[in-house]
């Protein structure tokens, strides 16, 4: 049985066209809700003596918050029809809860924008959830050098701290880890079978029946985990064999065996030949979404020069054009070198390691190959482009921030799977740096 197929009944243009036929007859609603009120009024008065008012707000809801609680109402039925929340990951849970604050307007569009994906990928988003609440728990878990997340695997239990009652940050992340768990088809963990869990350490093992000192029994979901709890407040969360080697075998999944930021004589425990130069040619380029995003946290760079090492196709220099800045791109391979003069950037064809310095650009924003230590060599020979105000803008491995430690400044992890549609799931993470003074 598919647990998460979606449970929707309806097309989605008919849920459409009863929110715009529903939206459109909120003045005649109302109307009627007058009528109604006079019509009670007339039957607790004697002749035209009013006898006080029957209802707090005799004159009904305001139109806005009808139009308000509608809205919220159909794009929760298309959350729930769609079974969105057995796929999203508990981040994408908490941003609907967000969305929801002040929804876009319910259109098949906006729709098919915001949910779409889910139903076409189920199984990226799946994993993508059982890696994100990984990394969430512990920044070892991003890295795929010394953990060997995906290769050698997790240990057999994880730490959290806090574990309390209801709200409590380890319990909320308790659930999360175990509501991650729904690739295996599991239904998602309600309160009282967490709640069972706290209690005893053992309820979520092979499943038990709970009779709670309130409420209807029920028998717990058998998840495979053991649950110790310690007075400092954290909690020991153990996995038994099978389901440990199911969710290394989920995460081996999603970021491959072979990862882009571990060296292959680390990943199988025995040397291998590798040839540097096609490394440091790895292509993987940035999404578009996230080239803006990493933009525009830039902060006003117009008139700005600024380099883009290796620019592939041109992402960032779109986004940084978009900017008002001035941008510059080297890129090795000559199709997408002009695949980028196509879209009007100026581009030298050249091996950007092998290109002389300038020291004369205000900003250097660069995505270089996720390889091993490969990206460090790229970094210092961008340096020596900037000016000596200039800063750094890298995107690079996350093994780069938790692992190596071969470069130091400003660090922002980016979101798990934030590189999906360029072929990898390798964590990612954004470097920024000035130029160091010593390099004169």
């Amino acid at each position: 049985m598919n647990m998460h197929a979606p449970a929707l009944r309806r097309r989605l243009s008919d849920i459409v066209e009863e929110y715009d036929a529903k939206r459109a007859g909120i003045p005649e609603a109302l109307a009627a809700y007058g009528r109604v009120v006079a019509e009670l009024s007339a039957a607790a008065s004697i002749g035209t003596v009013y006898g006080g008012p029957l209802l707090r707000d005799s004159s009904g809801p305001a139109p806005w918050a009808m139009e308000a609680a509608l809205l919220k109402s159909a794009w929760r039925h298309v959350y729930e029809g769609l079974a969105v929340a057995e796929i999203a990951s508990a981040a994408d849970k908490r941003r609907f809860e967000q969305m929801l604050e002040k929804p876009p307007a319910f259109t098949l569009v906006e729709i098919r924008e915001r949910f779409g994906d889910y139903l076409l990928n189920p199984r990226h988003h799946i994993l993508r959830g059982l890696a994100e609440v990984f990394c969430g728990l512990d920044p070892a878990y991003r890295s795929h050098s010394k953990v060997k997340v995906g290769v050698a695997g997790l240990p057999k239990r994880v730490i959290l701290q806090s574990v309390g009652d209801y709200g409590a940050w380890g319990t909320d992340r308790l659930r999360d880890v175990l509501n991650a768990l729904a690739y295996q088809r599991l239904p998602l963990v309600t309160w009282p079978e967490l709640r069972a869990l706290l209690d005893d350490g053992e309820a979520c093992l092979a499943g038990k029946e709970i009779r709670p000192g309130y409420g209807e029994p029920f028998r717990t979901v058998a998840r495979g985990v053991r649950l110790r709890r310690f007075a400092n407040g954290n909690g020991h969360l153990f996995f038994e064999e099978p389901t440990l080697r199911d969710i290394n075998r989920a995460l081996a999944e999603w970021y491959g065996e072979v990862l882009p930021d571990v060296e292959e004589e680390e990943a199988s425990g025995r040397p291998r030949a590798v040839t540097a130069v096609a490394r440091d040619l790895q292509y993987y380029p940035t999404p578009a979404p996230l080239a803006r995003r990493i933009v525009e946290g830039l902060g006003r760079i117009g008139g700005e020069r600024v380099l883009e090492p290796s620019c592939g196709c041109g992402r960032l220099l779109d986004a940084l054009r978009a900017a008002g800045a001035d941008p510059f791109g080297i890129e090795v391979d000559p199709a997408r070198a002009a695949q980028c003069r196509e879209k009007g950037h100026v581009v030298q064809c050249a091996n950007f390691l092998e290109t002389a310095p300038t020291g004369d650009y205000d900003r250097v924003v660069m995505n270089p190959p996720f390889y091993g230590t490969h990206y460090a060599r790229h970094v210092e020979h961008a340096l020596r482009y900037l000016h000596p105000n200039g800063v750094l803008t890298a995107i690079l491995p996350a093994t780069a921030r938790y692992d190596h430690g071969l470069l130091s400044g400003s660090w922002e992890d980016l979101p798990v799977g934030a590189f999906s549609e360029s072929g990898t799931n390798v964590n990612t993470c954004v470097l920024t740096l000035r130029r160091p003074a010593e390099l004169g």
